[in-house]
């Protein structure tokens, strides 16, 4: 096979999610029926954190057990990376150890270097500019609850930050459309989103007016990782980007709202929205899960058909 990385979402094609997809409902199928699916067995998964995570962590280990391999965590502080060891030698060494590697870290540069050297497919687990895995999930959530998504309107508000940038780049591979609303001075920066086609992007100064008649809304918390220094300023700065029951009104009927994770209540969200009956934050973060399951067996074992 060749060897594939997941750095982007630009990375695969509108076919290879399609397909992605299909495998996801399948193996989520037989998870819920309690039917085992391990076709990873003897497979080991590397996952390198220099960032903290939850939803990440747990999906990646629990998804490498369920399909029957094994997983090695890493913090960077408790290795060698710690101390300065040149990534590309870091990348040398695992690669030569696991079948899998899933980094979590700052910037894509890193990641990209790390794929450079790497004989094994490494996965985006996050960076400060995309979240691939993220919007892998979010977009099977839509499916799942809406049917296609093509023709659509995403409304992201707040940030225009990596989450963001990954909706930006999906919209051109599954053609809908975002709006996106962001504070003066927070707004997207298309080099470093990865996008050079803006035909299915538009801002807004108004967030009201970004929602109205978006078929999802979705948002993230105003201070990011890494960035905990400006969260007086930021909290400042877009105490008008909270997503309340009034800006969800504006949007379709059926309109969904989303989150990534973790959320803070009476910041980016209202309690009422994310708590709320048109909330899937929680099947959400679970489909994380199963996408990226799919996305694992797909790197290691290609197409499959069971």
């Amino acid at each position: 096979m060749e060897l594939r990385h997941y750095l982007q979402f630009r990375d695969f094609t509108l076919d290879e999610y399609e397909y992605l997809f299909a495998r996801t409902r399948w193996i989520k199928d037989k998870f819920k029926r309690y039917e085992p699916y391990q076709p990873l067995v003897d497979r080991t998964l590397a996952l390198v954190f220099e960032k903290h995570s939850t939803r990440t962590r747990v999906s990646f280990e629990a998804g490498m057990n369920q399909l029957g391999g094994s997983v090695i965590t890493l913090m960077t502080r408790d290795t060698q990376m710690g101390r300065g060891e040149p990534i590309e030698d870091v990348a040398r060494v695992i690669s030569r150890m696991v079948d899998i590697i899933m980094i979590r870290t700052f910037e894509q540069t890193i990641i990209e270097c790390f794929s450079k050297y790497s004989r094994v497919p490494v996965i985006n687990g996050l960076t400060n500019e995309y979240h691939p895995c993220q919007i892998l999930g979010d977009i099977f959530t839509y499916i799942e609850h809406r049917g296609s998504i093509r023709g659509r309107t995403v409304a992201w508000i707040g940030d225009s930050n990596n989450v963001c940038n990954t909706w930006l780049q999906a919209a051109t591979i599954f053609d809908f459309n975002v709006h996106v609303s962001t504070p003066p001075g927070y707004e997207v920066e298309p080099e470093r989103a990865g996008i050079y086609d803006t035909s299915h992007f538009e801002s807004f100064s108004d967030p009201l007016e970004a929602v109205r008649g978006a078929d999802l809304v979705t948002t993230d918390v105003w201070t990011s990782m890494g960035m905990e220094a400006e969260d007086a300023e930021r909290k400042h700065d877009f105490e008008d980007w909270q997503v309340d029951a009034e800006m969800m009104g504006l949007a379709t009927a059926d309109a969904l709202f989303m989150h990534c994770l973790p959320a803070h209540r009476g910041e980016e969200v209202a309690a009422e929205v994310i708590d709320g009956p048109q909330s899937v934050v929680w099947d959400e973060a679970e489909n994380r899960l199963h996408v990226q399951k799919a996305l694992m067996e797909y790197l290691l074992l290609g197409r499959t058909i069971v």
